[in-house]
């Protein structure tokens, strides 16, 4: 099913995949890595000037990621204002998404986190390094497939 900015999108060849609606109502769009700086400055210029969050997730044990970016159009006379959902999947083995700081600020610490937990390389981040982890931590965290060291080796670390 196609919604309003999915047609947007295909009217100006954008690539893009639409995965239909939340339960909300707001569309979800798959992106492809290589195509997301590009979709983003479009959605930027359509309006979504508001990064409302950024998240990650693994999808499967042993299979992709996903980077998932909520934007919002804010504008002063909006009482509902537009939404929509971008999901960028990549495999565990070269998990690479261009950043978009350098069009929503808000993404700073948002992707840092991502990369923290989940080890996905936003390219052109001005300051991806750990954010929540401590800098010699080994591993993602949040992966379905991380093994959690033993906490009797954490303790003798310190």
């Amino acid at each position: 099913m196609q919604g309003r900015l999915s047609a947007w999108l295909a009217k100006h060849q954008l690539a893009h995949r639409p995965l239909g609606f939340d339960y909300q109502g707001i569309e979800i769009l798959q992106i492809r890595p290589q195509d997301w700086p590009s979709i983003a400055v479009a959605l930027y210029v359509y309006g979504f000037n508001y990064l409302r969050s950024q998240c990650a997730y693994d999808v499967t044990p042993g299979g992709g990621l996903a980077s998932v970016y909520h934007l919002t159009k804010v504008q002063d006379d909006a009482d509902q204002p537009e939404e929509v959902c971008i999901k960028i999947f990549v495999s565990r083995e070269d998990p690479r998404i261009p950043s978009v700081f350098w069009i929503w600020k808000s993404s700073d610490f948002q992707e840092r986190e991502s990369y923290d937990m989940f080890g996905i390389i936003y390219e052109s981040h001005p300051r991806l390094k750990r954010i929540l982890m401590p800098e010699s931590w080994i591993g993602w965290p949040l992966r379905k497939d991380y093994i959690v060291p033993n906490f009797y080796e954490l303790q003798d670390a310190y």
